[in-house]
């Protein structure tokens, strides 16, 4: 094992990648000269170029549109928004475009596109940057949408992601680049659509994903010396859902609580509600509990901010009422 930070890790699979096909190219808003926005590129231009490592104008349709075209002529672009909330811009293209040009065109063009850069909120970066899209992204056929919550996880997601022959979202968050952890020696994939256990338990399973599942971590730790076990489930991915996992320890656990960074309207944690009270609702001795964001666009200010996102506090809270332990 070696120790990388989560944008190093971003960097050595797409260079991994690059290395081995000559199809993969990356193009984005600073990727090139500037080593990309958050560093999450450094150093590629150097070793491919700027031929495959392309700095492109602030025009997020535009070079949407060039990779979907690109990708129709059997290459394999790689879109870096330099944040989600910029792919707004590009959304037909990603929606009407890459995600359904396969099925119209009677399977003859595959559209191995991955799009990725950071979501949802990093700080006080106010309303309109602090925004999340994967339940919007998810929602829509012929996306898979991944969401890594650690460096490890991201290089073996994000080498699949590429080697993918559909479109792929690939959500980061601008406040774990800077995390460091272990990342295996080597090649190696972790497939799309199965989530990981990232801690056992037996009393109540915690399902969430991407940075805000750190304070799930958090919670668990606390709650560990009261005698309370929590499972903690990291999806990983959110479209394909891993189901099964979630089931499976459900079936164990008897409760269930999600952690999700999104507002809570029609959000992921919604729909594995859903699915947990269709599929497994004998298993449960207590009602579901989903922890959001607050139902208002971001706040700028820091006191408002962290009343707005959900915390370890929150988690606390939801697991002593599923335990009717309040």
């Amino acid at each position: 094992m070696k120790t990388l930070q989560f944008r190093e890790a971003i960097a050595e699979a797409m260079s991994e990648e690059m290395r081995r096909d000559e199809s993969i190219y990356l193009m984005g808003e600073e990727v090139a000269e500037y080593n990309g926005a958050y560093k999450a590129s450094k150093g590629m231009l150097d070793e491919f170029g700027p031929k495959r490592v392309i700095d492109t104008p602030i025009s997020e349709m535009g070079f949407s549109g060039i990779a979907v075209g690109s990708a129709m002529n059997g290459n394999r672009p790689i879109v870096e928004f330099m944040t989600f909330n910029f792919s707004l811009v590009a959304i037909d293209q990603i929606i009407n475009n890459a995600a359904k040009m396969r099925q119209m065109s009677g399977g003859q063009f595959n559209i191995p596109i991955v799009f990725r850069g950071p979501t949802a909120s990093a700080g006080q970066l106010a309303a309109t940057h602090s925004q999340a899209f994967e339940s919007w992204y998810a929602n829509c056929p012929g996306l898979k949408v991944v969401v890594p919550s650690n460096p490890a996880d991201a290089k073996g997601l994000l080498k699949s992601a590429i080697r993918d022959d559909d479109p792929v979202i690939f959500m980061e968050s601008e406040q774990m680049y800077g995390d460091k952890d272990e990342v295996p020696e080597g090649e190696y994939l972790i497939p799309i659509g199965v989530a990981d256990i990232k801690r056992k338990g037996s009393d109540v399973t915690i399902v969430s994903f991407g940075k805000i599942i750190k304070e799930a971590y958090k919670a668990a730790e606390a709650l560990a010396e009261d005698g309370i076990e929590c499972e903690i489930i990291d999806l990983r991915t959110v479209r394909p859902l891993d189901y099964e996992a979630i089931f499976e320890s459900v079936k164990k656990t008897n409760r269930l609580v999600i952690l999700e960074e999104a507002w809570p309207f029609g959000n992921v944690s919604t729909e594995i509600t859903y699915q947990v009270q269709k599929h497994v609702f004998d298993y449960l001795d207590a009602p579901i509990v989903k922890i959001n964001t607050a139902d208002t666009p971001a706040p700028y200010s820091p006191v408002l901010l962290e009343e707005w996102l959900p915390n370890s506090e929150d988690v606390i809270k939801a697991v002593k009422k599923v335990l009717y332990k309040e």
